[in-house]
This record gives structure tokens, sequence and C-alpha cells, in this order.
């Protein structure tokens, strides 16, 4: 029997719970499923037996995709996810930001391929395993929060563009993670039911500053020591490499001020990481930047936006301009802390996603937002 175009997806499988679990529900469907594997890094813990050709992964979607009966293919990517994910991350912290890579990774890197092998696939639809939903209004079409708190992957997808969400489907948003685990069971994959959730980055199994000295052997040479210094610029005692650290940051400071220090800022030009008491972390404004919005006139005017500021983070209620260059500037209305360049915005009008940015450097958002504080108030 032959299934109508309409009827294909190209699932994203990644070997796991969650993508095993969207194979086999949208089979129960009606569906005619293809998975693709992406091979993007092969870390050498998801090597498990000597003389093993392909990552664990690999191996397990290639089962599960035999066991079901359904089309299986392998997208050796990690030249290109190299080029591209890596060098984000490891320039990002080069430029002394913070980055996001599973945000970039999803608009610039996994969906777009999802894209291309769905075209060459003959499918019509492309399925993740995200713990989001969909919905449709006014013409666009909005990521909503995944109906598990805990396990919400919306505030990862705000770059995701219009044409692509639109061929989205995420058959786990309306699902707990349990419920996930339960169901796999029920239809017998009970192994699969308990197996462990996957790492944070998927590149990096050990801290991000082995792995920027592993990928960057020059990184010392081209940054070396520089000062600690408090608000004045008065100079506390010497850092590593300004690379090392993030905002917000209190432990490994490897310096004795006598009270608890905490990264407030990092100037990569001069090579400096200011410190300072937790209280200084606090802000009323922020400014974001390469801003992706479905809607921007909705966004300036929605009465109960929020926004969150890093993954798990609870939403802060805000109201937000545009500045003539294009940044967004962020008035919060409630308290926040640690804000930190190369990290995402992701604004939200209750469960729905408006959109997101990228916060910018905080250079002069005191001037910024004493220029534009009569805007607020209209």
């Amino acid at each position: 029997m032959t299934i109508h175009k309409d009827k294909r997806v190209l699932v994203g499988m990644s070997g796991g719970i969650d993508s095993s679990a969207v194979c086999i529900m949208l089979q129960e469907q009606g569906y005619e499923v293809v998975g693709v594997t992406m091979r993007t890094w092969d870390v050498p813990s998801h090597f498990s037996t000597p003389g093993q050709e392909q990552p664990d992964e690999v191996l397990e979607a290639q089962a599960l995709a035999a066991r079901l009966g359904i089309e299986h293919h392998v997208a050796d990517v990690r030249e290109e996810f190299r080029q591209v994910i890596v060098k984000y991350f490891i320039d990002e912290y080069m430029r002394g930001r913070t980055p996001n890579p599973c945000v970039m990774c999803n608009p610039l890197f996994k969906e777009r391929i999802l894209c291309e092998w769905a075209d060459r696939t003959d499918c019509a639809w492309i399925a993740t395993g995200h713990y989001c939903q969909l919905e449709d209004r006014n013409g666009y079409r909005y990521i909503l929060t995944g109906d598990d708190p805990t396990k919400d992957q919306s505030y990862f997808l705000w770059k995701l563009p219009q044409e692509i969400l639109r061929r989205m489907l995420f058959p786990l948003g309306g699902m707990t993670k349990q419920e996930v685990r339960t169901y796999l069971a029920e239809k017998g994959f009970e192994a699969k039911a308990r197996g462990g959730e996957s790492m944070e980055i998927c590149f990096i199994d050990k801290d991000y500053r082995d792995f920027l000295r592993e990928h960057c052997p020059d990184i010392d040479e081209r940054i070396g020591p520089g000062w600690f210094v408090d608000s004045k610029g008065l100079k506390l005692g010497q850092h590593k490499g300004f690379a090392y650290y993030t905002i917000g940051q209190r432990r490994g400071l490897d310096i004795a001020l006598g009270k608890p220090a905490y990264v407030l800022k990092i100037n990569p030009a001069k090579n400096t990481v200011m410190l300072g008491d937790a209280e200084q972390l606090n802000a009323e404004y922020m400014l974001v930047e390469d801003v992706n919005v479905a809607n921007l006139e909705e966004l300036l005017t929605c009465p109960s936006l929020s926004v969150r500021i890093r993954y798990r983070s609870r939403a802060i209620p805000c109201r937000v301009i545009t500045l003539d260059d294009n940044r967004l500037l962020v008035k919060f209305e409630g308290p926040a802390s640690a804000i930190t360049p190369g990290q995402s915005a992701v604004f939200y009008d209750g469960n729905r996603v408006l959109g997101g940015g990228f916060i910018a450097f905080q250079q002069a958002i005191r001037k910024i937002a004493a220029e534009n504080q009569e805007r607020f108030s209209k």
C-alpha cells in the first residue's frame, strides 16, 4: 500500500526515549515514519564496545527502526557541525559572551538538515521529541510551552522561522516525561523506557573550559591572564583569562576577598572580569539583539508580556520598546539578576512564545534607559 506524501513524516531520531516514543506514536496514528539520525559529534563515552564504528545513539536508532519496520538514514554531519555550532560556541566565549548552542543548533543546523532530508525523502512533515506544542493564531504559527514544566523546551526554539514551524509536529508536548516512559513500557520497550537523560550540551562531556583548551589550543596565548576588578575599576587580583568566566559565576574564581564574590561584567577588550556582591547583579533593564518575532506589534503591546533570560528560569513580567539600531530595550517589572550576554531572552504571552533574541552587551544601559524612560509610560 502506498501512503500519500501528506502522511509521510521525517522523525529526528536520537536513539533516546523521546524520539523513540514519537516514532511509535506517529506510526499508530497512521503516518509512514522515516527516521534520520544525525551524527554530529563523537563523544568517546558514546562508544560502548571496542572497535565500534558508530556511536551508541546511531546503533540504538537503527535497532528501533528495524524493530518498527521503518526507513532509516544516518546523516554524517560532523564536519558541518564543527564548522557551524562548535565554532559558534568557541567564538562566543572568545568574545566574552556565554553561548546558547542548543538555540543556535535548532534553526541553523538540526531543523534545517531535517528539512533537507524531508524534501529528499518526500516527507511533508518533520517531527521531533521536543516537549512543546504549536498553535495557529492570526496567520502565524506559535510555539506553546509543554505540559510538563520540568521538561518544557520552548525556550530553545524561539529562533525557528515560520516556514519550518509550519512543517513541525511535536507529539510529546501534551505529555509528562513519566507518561512517555510509561507509554514506551506499555508498548513493549521496557528497557528503552528506563533509559537515562541526554546531556544538556551534546558535544561536551566535561567542563567547557577543558573543551575550549582542547579545541582552541592557543587560547591561553591569545587571551592570557587578566585582572579581576571591582565596580570602580580597582584591581583585586589576577584571573586566568576572560573566556573562562560567565556572568553570575561564584565558584571557581580562585580569589579570596573575605566575602562571596560574583562575576558582574566581562570586558574582553581589556581582559578584565568585574567582581562584586550578589545585589550588584540585579537589573532593571536589558538590551536584546538579533531578534526573531512573529508579530513585533503584538510583542510591543502585549499587556501580559514576560521574558525568560535563561533555561529553567521563571518568566519575569516586562515591557519592551524598540531602539533605532534594531535592538530591544526591555524593562523588567519583577526581580531580574545576572543578565548574561550571549544567552537567549525569550518572550512569552502566558504559555505562548512570541519570539526572542540574544542578550546583548549591556554597555551604556543606564544612559539608554534614562533616554527612553518616558516611552515606557505611554
